[in-house]
């Protein structure tokens, strides 16, 4: 499959890149982001996948988190995707609203028309994308960890419960841990997946906890002045379903931090060591 550089940015020593592709899983053209430390010249490197939250691109993780620094000193490329399909004939929230269609993939593989023929999104970060970074960047894809924020940390918690023999960590902030509970999560299921509720408990991280066949670690962060914690978030759904499967949970209340990138920002070193402790084991 073949690649188109869109830009590159040396940072903190190593390479901040962009490239788009054509997806056959998702049948349109994509972006993504990738930073490569300065040591990826001479070997492979693990990997790192982050996931965005609604209205988000790759572009504003790469260029508000602070991440990079973080990834130069432990010797880890970070994949940044977008969080949805784009481009003409990509159907979008007939009202143009935030929460749902553009921007808003929910990493789900959508059942339901006109959904179904783009939105599947699971099976781009889990299938298409990694085969692609495998097969261009000097990565090692046996070493891959995942992270996110909101809808991407619920992403994240998802696909990692799912997967747990492909990941060797996971962590997010301020996650959806539960999108079957919240009314975010009851949009976009709703529409992507239909009426049958019984299918959107294979999205929501709280029903898969006790389906995951290894315990591999996790840390959520979480504001508590974040304002969409209590009707969105629910972090106490996560820790309760973790509880009762003995799944180890690290759960980190932060005192007055909000939903914003400055959050995010505020802890980001902690979970990039966190990943690279669980990569190079």
């Amino acid at each position: 499959m073949e690649l188109e550089k869109l830009s590159a940015n040396t940072c903190f020593g190593g390479q901040q890149l962009q490239y788009s592709h054509a997806s056959s899983v998702l049948n349109c053209c994509m972006r993504f982001s990738i930073f490569l430390p300065s040591i990826a010249a001479n070997q492979n490197v693990p990997v790192l996948y982050w996931l965005s939250g609604l209205t988000c691109s790759d572009e504003n993780f790469v260029q508000k988190a602070g991440a990079q620094q973080y990834a130069e000193q432990y010797g880890l490329a970070i994949v940044a995707p977008d969080t949805s399909p784009r481009g003409e004939g990509v159907p979008d929230d007939i009202e143009g609203s935030y929460d749902f269609g553009l921007g808003a993939g929910f990493y789900v593989n959508a059942t339901e028309a006109p959904w179904a023929q783009h939105y599947q999104m699971y099976d781009y970060i889990t299938q298409e994308l990694p085969a692609l970074i495998a097969a261009h960047f000097p990565v090692d894809a046996k070493k891959s960890s995942i992270f996110g924020h909101s809808m991407g940390g619920h992403g994240a918690l998802t696909i990692a419960l799912k997967n747990t023999e492909r990941y060797q960590s996971v962590s997010a902030f301020a996650p959806i841990t539960s999108p079957i509970r919240c009314p975010w999560g009851q949009k976009a299921l709703g529409n992507y997946l239909g009426e049958n509720r019984k299918t959107w408990t294979d999205y929501d991280a709280t029903e898969l906890v006790d389906k995951a066949t290894r315990k591999i670690p996790m840390l959520v962060d979480q504001g508590t002045g974040d304002q969409f914690l209590a009707e969105q978030l629910q972090p106490e759904l996560l820790v309760e379903a973790c509880d009762k499967a003995n799944y180890p949970i690290t759960l980190r209340m932060q005192e007055t931090y909000d939903h914003s990138y400055f959050f995010m920002a505020s802890f980001m070193k902690d979970h990039v060591a966190f990943h690279a402790k669980a990569l190079k084991a």
